[in-house]
């Protein structure tokens, strides 16, 4: 392709000097930084994101058509030795991320390149990685590419949005002309399976949740690669098509293609600001990245909800609409495929005979093993089928075709207040959640339509919601919606393996409608004004006497959203062997049936957080919690447990060695933690010395309990990771090994370990300000004093506040350490050093003031990056305000 314009004359300079490579290089670097960096102000001055990628792409294009000359035109003319450059994939549709790839074809008539075109690739190869660019290219003929196109559908895909930049115009045009006309007479429908299928496996690799918190913006569910399929499809069905328009007007509707442009122009924004924050091509978007995109697109917070949390609940609305387009697309698919066959089909009907399932209402069927209905008429003549379409899945075992999703969608103004309180549609709707088979499955699908959050506007505030926190892995909704999986599991015997004590437990429970509503409801507060528990206690019982659940029933989910976080507070926070603790906890739940209610919902609650949340270390906590409490309901007398049976052996050992220690591997796919007991001789700093090297093995502290025998013995034991998040010796078991024979020197008397440098953390981690607390609490261990602290969670931190309660002249009886994300939340029963319980409040004050000042220290994060911290969503009211009803002596916080 050649062009009038006379070349840049500081190029034809450049080409000239000795170094003509490095001279073309710098002059291509200023004018392409020049014209990149436009796009960057034009971009923040608020223009699309889709045509902000355009420009990127045109200023791509000015480069290389610039490049291509000189080489082609000053440093090896020969204008009869035909060569063509062209874009193809992405950068072929004229669309570029700032730091994406350069997808180019060298192309050529013939077989073999000449001298000439093997310099001039050479050339411009060796200038565009100069420039620091990445470049995926190929050198073929004409008749080797559409050979190539015929067999490999990863070339023909990079084909269908090829274009010619630069160099021999007609050459180009031919191989696209040939190949479209290729394209045109072949069956599209291996290339369109192959690509559905290819969609499969990345989701595979990237997971196949929509939800979670830090999604990849290119290649996860919902993200621009799922779009770009679309696209390809498209071009498949209408190649001379610009963009696939004609094929994409034919398969979505006018409001669909609205979406599509939307959700097209909000996530190429989302991608070009996060490589420019990043600096490099980063698809990840990851926390320590979220609040810096936010801030680029102007996003600001509301009321409680921070601008990052708005940002992020927009962006899973888009992944929610990229989900439906895909759906529209195949609906469309599918219908033309079966115009095709219907002939034969009807043909083939005569001959075999029919059998229908019984459907709930006319206008419902069966359509290729999936729920359909005739159309949006039959929601209109009554919409409580809108509700009884989603019982039928249930009963059937059955996805929705895209037909009747498209037709629920449409249908969503039907949802008026008069439905909401329908006898029937309440009874279809308790159906499906506490009565169905796969209630995770069908409410998802719910969810994705839109149905759920309009027939429950508490639900429908949580959709898509975000909390700007380490700990859940997914959004509010979404987390929720598992939870309820769990529970059908466990009711069916699916987890009996993993959560014994709940199987057991389930078939107790007399009302499990209660159950599913509390755990369907149970976060519905978050983000509320008056805190997550009382909002969502509200919320509840306003949907339930919607519903025209009965007010008995109401008030136990109500107590149940209110309260979902008391038993996990106990069992991690306090001291589940000390009768005390039982008998408060005891008090708090009232009677066995809440008991029961509240451990299963626990469990969910907690195993729906994400991957490697739940683990045998919580079970254990559960089990005896809620063992000791129903014999108390039983009146049974509470007492003492002993702390140390769980390690007989080990505790026997140490008494006659002075100290042992035993490390017990991650076992299983819920442990990602291996676990360490440590039994000694007690001593003054004796549990900061071995938090001390822990840390300096690199050991990262998420659970802890402490614990002392009567006779002077301590048993620490130790949940640990590496800086990975993986239990801590998994990729090397040597490290254990070596980890143990540490914890034995400093377990012996006088053997001190040393302070610890607090290194460096993540800029995942460093991203998160979080509010340190210190609460102290004379009145909550009948012989101790409870210390709880609650901060910003670092390598070191453990030793740090173990040192601290040790030199104010405190001895740790007991402690229980947990790990939320970003927040580390620790529980010290601490006595004197005779072993008495502390009095002096106006030591206590000295100690909360010094533990304050060591959570205060905040963690730092990577070298050479410069991390705005953002106020962290407080996981639960408990971690700041105190689920367990104490009184306090003192209790304080210091803002950063």
């Amino acid at each position: 392709m050649t062009s009038s314009s006379p070349l840049d004359p500081r190029l034809v300079e450049a080409a000239a000097a000795p170094d003509a490579r490095a001279a073309v290089t710098e002059v291509l670097r200023e004018s392409f930084a020049i014209e990149r960096a436009r796009v960057a102000r034009r971009l923040e001055g608020g223009i699309d994101g889709a045509e902000a990628a355009r420009l990127y792409a045109a200023a791509a294009d000015a480069m290389l058509t610039s490049l291509w000359r000189v080489a082609t035109e000053t440093l090896y003319p020969a204008p009869q030795d035909r060569l063509s450059l062209l874009a193809v994939g992405g950068y072929g549709r004229g669309v570029l991320a700032p730091f994406s790839d350069l997808d180019l074809l060298f192309l050529r008539p013939g077989q073999s390149a000449s001298a000439r075109a093997e310099a001039v690739i050479e050339f411009v190869h060796y200038v565009l990685w100069d420039l620091g660019l990445k470049v995926g290219s190929a050198s073929r003929s004409v008749g080797e590419t559409l050979d190539l196109a015929r067999s490999d559908m990863t070339v023909r895909t990079t084909l269908l949005e090829a274009r010619v930049l630069a160099g021999d115009a007609a050459l180009g045009a031919n191989l696209l002309r040939r190949f479209r006309a290729e394209v045109a007479r072949a069956d599209p429908r291996p290339f369109i399976a192959a690509k559905m299928e290819e969609r499969d496996v990345r989701l595979q690799k990237t997971g196949a949740v929509r939800y979670r918190v830090e999604p990849n913006i290119k290649d996860a569910k919902g993200g621009l690669r799922d779009l770009n399929t679309l696209f390809w499809i498209a071009r498949s069905l209408a190649p001379d098509s610009e963009r696939g328009q004609a094929a994409l007007e034919g398969l979505l509707s006018a409001r669909e293609l609205r979406s599509f442009r939307e959700a097209i122009g909000f996530l190429w924004s989302v991608r070009i600001h996060l490589h420019l924050a990043a600096g490099r091509a980063e698809e990840k978007l990851t926390f320590d990245y979220q609040p810096e995109i936010a801030r680029r697109m102007g996003w600001r917070g509301r009321g409680d909800e921070l601008a990052v949390e708005r940002f992020m609940r927009r962006y899973f609305q888009v992944a929610r609409e990229v989900g439906a387009l895909t759906r529209a697309v195949s609906a469309q698919l599918e219908a033309r495929q079966q115009k095709k066959a219907q002939g034969l089909a009807r043909g083939l009907s005569r001959l075999i005979p029919r059998r229908r399932a019984k459907l709930a209402f006319d206008g419902l069927a069966v359509e290729g093993g999936r729920l359909t209905v005739s159309g949006g008429s039959v929601f209109a003549h009554d919409p409580v089928r809108l509700l009884l379409l989603f019982v039928e899945a249930d009963r059937l075992d059955l996805d929705l075709h895209p037909d009747a999703f498209a037709a629920v969608i449409r249908a969503l103004s039907l949802v008026t207040p008069a439905l909401r309180r329908d006898p029937r549609a309440a009874e279809a709707f308790l159906t499906v959640l506490a009565h169905g088979q796969r209630p995770y499955r069908v409410l998802s699908i719910m969810n994705e339509t839109g149905l759920l959050g309009r027939f429950l506007p508490e639900w429908g505030r949580i959709v898509g919601q975000t909390q700007f926190n380490m700990y859940h892995a997914y959004t509010v909704d979404e987390h929720t919606l598992q939870a309820v999986g769990v529970i059908n599991d466990i009711a069916r015997g699916k987890l009996e393996t993993e959560h014994p004590a709940s199987t057991a437990i389930i078939p107790r429970i007399a009302d499990i409608e209660v159950l599913m509503l509390a755990m369907l409801l149970h976060d519905v507060g978050k983000g509320g004004d008056r805190g997550q528990l009382e909002d969502g206690a509200i919320a509840a019982r306003r949907a339930c006497e919607r519903l025209g659940v009965d007010p008995r029933r109401i008030e136990l989910v109500v107590w149940l959203v209110r309260h979902h976080l008391l038993m996990s507070d106990y069992a991690q926070k306090r001291d589940v062997s000390d009768p005390s603790t039982v008998r408060a906890f005891a008090e708090a739940v009232g009677d066995p049936e809440r008991l029961r209610m509240l451990m299963v919902l626990t469990v969910a609650d907690i195993r729906a957080v994400g991957p490697g949340v739940w683990n045998g270390w919580k079970g254990q906590l559960m089990r005896a919690l809620f063992e000791a409490t129903e014999a108390l309901f039983r009146g049974d007398a509470v007492t003492r447990e002993d702390p140390l049976v769980d390690h007989p052996a080990l505790v026997e050992r140490a008494r006659r060695e002075g100290a042992a220690v035993e490390a017990l591997p991650a076992e299983g796919p819920l442990e990602s933690t291996a676990r360490v007991a440590v039994a000694a001789l007690d001593r003054p700093g004796l549990f900061a010395d071995l938090a001390a090297t822990l840390a300096k093995a690199g050991a990262d502290v998420v659970g802890a309990r402490l614990a002392t025998a009567a006779d002077g013995t301590a048993l620490d034991v130790f949940e640990i990771q590496d800086g990975a998040g993986e239990a801590y010796g998994q990729r090397e078991p040597r490290r254990l090994a070596i980890l143990v024979k540490a914890l034995e020197r400093a377990a012996q008397k006088g053997a001190r370990a040393s302070a610890v440098e607090t290194p460096r953390v993540s800029a995942r981690r460093a991203v998160f300000e979080v509010r340190p607390v210190v609460r102290i609490d004379v009145e909550a261990g009948t012989s101790a004093v409870v210390v709880e602290v609650s901060g910003a969670d670092r390598p070191g931190l453990l030793a740090d506040l173990a040192r601290t309660i040790s030199a104010h002249g405190y001895s740790t009886r007991s402690a229980h350490i947990a790990s939320f994300g970003e927040r580390a939340v620790d529980g010290f029963y601490i006595t004197d050093a005779d072993g008495t319980k502390p009095s002096d409040a106006a030591r206590l004050e000295e100690l909360k003031a010094g533990l304050l000042e060591v959570l205060d220290r905040a963690p730092q994060g990577p070298a050479g990056r410069r991390i705005t911290p953002v106020r962290a969503s407080v996981r639960d009211v408990s971690d700041l305000e105190g689920e367990i009803g104490r009184k306090p002596v003192s209790s304080g916080s210091r803002a950063r």
